[in-house]
């Protein structure tokens, strides 16, 4: 779980998939074009899902700009695999981009153009180095997910690094200028649709519902944050429990498991990622008799957690997405997202695909740049993209105007399988206007000026929509 801070989820225990939505930003419009008919032609034979490819053959040539020249495209992308907290977490970031550079090479890469991909592992520390390496080499970040985005803002925008990652963290990188995302998980906006979910399904615990916080507060309380304020609305009613556990790990759960009971809280949300403190937490919560609903972000719906969950001690955990499940392999775009990485023999999750529609929406908009590839030119692209699904992968969002999906889904965790919950149709997606919120007040974890951007790295000359 991208402000106080993730969905935010530390992409290592607590990315915070913020799905993770007004309506207009001040991102600006305008597009170049250098595609030929036969060009397109060939590139609409190969989709994603709904989406045509944006890869295949042409003859788009220039240095136009750093990490482009004739022949390649350069860019870096990455995740925090290597943390030592938590190692291989959010390693299917980096798998989904590999998977798709080989995807789109195979096409002929864009209009000719290979990309050429390097991947960084921030392992949540080294967000800042892998920026000052990107600020080096790349034409852009695409489809990255470092958890410590926020440490890195002041040195992005000093070298004017475009980014479209595959998600956000920090509210001064969610609402950051030179910054647009497949799913938008901005600061000022929430997608509530599990509030109301949770709510018809739960009336009674949502009554008593309780925040499990961590000592990791700059990527999960300004979620908690939002979270407070936009859930009320669908009836919800916070207690306060007083529990914080340390983010690396406690020798005895069993005191923080007791105070919940204590406080009578019947629903925990929580936004920590799976690994040791949350497998620990849950079997502290089963030795006392404790078992609670459990509300998590997008990142528990994971194969080590539906691994991990072999005596069905996690089987009250439910899940909030706006993404289609990845069980759902008749769709068309699931398929071929799964289809993808397999190619390269990565993992899947869906921290995975988002970072594969990040790409799909870079890549569309380095298309329709053609010869006059250029970081203004995708701003100006990607800035007038209103309408956008990933070719099916997920509810429909609004990236050129840094706003989240009004839809969403719920996923249920039995045994070492999820299963879609609600609705109850596989890939069928409730959408409802307020299920977008906007939130106010001290719960914006940041200053943000009229046009939405975040204010704090503000300054020298930035990439605007034009």
């Amino acid at each position: 779980m991208q402000r106080k801070n993730a969905v935010r989820s530390l992409a290592l225990l607590v990315v915070l998939t913020f799905i993770t939505a007004a309506c207009s930003s001040g991102r600006g419009s305008s597009t170049a074009s250098g595609t030929t008919a036969t060009t397109a032609a060939a590139a609409a034979a190969v989709k994603f899902g709904t989406l045509d490819s944006p890869c295949g053959k042409g003859d788009a040539k220039g240095v136009t700009e750093q990490g482009v020249t004739d022949t390649s495209i350069t860019i870096e992308y990455g995740d925090d695999s290597g943390f030592a907290g938590s190692p291989g977490l959010q390693h299917e970031m980096g798998n989904a981009i590999k998977g798709m550079i080989k995807w789109c090479n195979d096409q002929g890469g864009i209009l000719g153009r290979q990309i050429n991909g390097i991947y960084g592992d921030a392992a949540y520390a080294n967000a800042t180095a892998r920026v000052q390496e990107a600020c080096k080499t790349a034409f852009m970040l695409v489809g990255e997910g470092w958890a410590a985005d926020e440490s890195a803002e002041q040195v992005r925008l000093g070298c004017n690094l475009i980014a479209v990652p595959g998600y956000s963290v920090g509210p001064n990188f969610a609402n950051a200028p030179e910054m647009y995302q497949a799913v938008p998980n901005p600061d000022d906006y929430l997608p509530n649709s599990p509030a109301y979910q949770m709510a018809a399904q739960f009336p009674d615990a949502v009554k008593k519902a309780a925040f499990l916080h961590t000592t990791l507060t700059s990527a999960t309380e300004s979620s908690f944050a939002k979270s407070e304020q936009a859930f009320q609305k669908a009836g919800w009613n916070w207690l306060n429990c007083g529990v914080t556990i340390n983010y690396f790990g406690e020798p005895d759960y069993k005191p923080f498991v007791k105070k919940f009971q204590q406080c009578g809280a019947q629903l925990l949300f929580i936004n920590i990622s799976p690994g040791a403190p949350l497998f620990n937490f849950i079997q502290a919560m089963d030795q006392l008799n404790y078992h609670p609903v459990i509300l998590g972000e997008a990142n528990l719906y994971s194969a080590a957690m539906a691994a991990w969950n072999t005596k069905g001690l996690g089987d009250k955990i439910y899940v909030r997405e706006a993404f289609k499940p990845l069980e759902d392999t008749a769709d068309p775009a699931i398929k071929a997202y799964l289809d993808i990485v397999k190619a390269v023999n990565g993992d899947v999750s869906q921290l995975g695909a988002q970072s594969a529609s990040s790409f799909l929406l870079w890549a569309t908009a380095a298309k329709e740049c053609g010869s006059t590839l250029t970081r203004q030119c995708i701003v100006n692209n990607i800035s007038k993209v209103h309408d956008w699904t990933g070719g099916g992968l997920h509810a429909n969002t609004d990236p050129g105007a840094n706003l989240p999906p009004k839809c969403g889904l719920l996923m249920h965790l039995t045994g070492t399988k999820f299963e879609q919950f609600f609705p109850t149709t596989l890939g069928e997606l409730e959408c409802k206007d307020e299920y977008r919120v906007q939130i106010t007040g001290a719960a914006v974890g940041t200053t943000l000026g009229p046009d939405r951007i975040a204010t704090k790295f503000l300054g020298g000359t930035l990439i605007k929509p034009q």
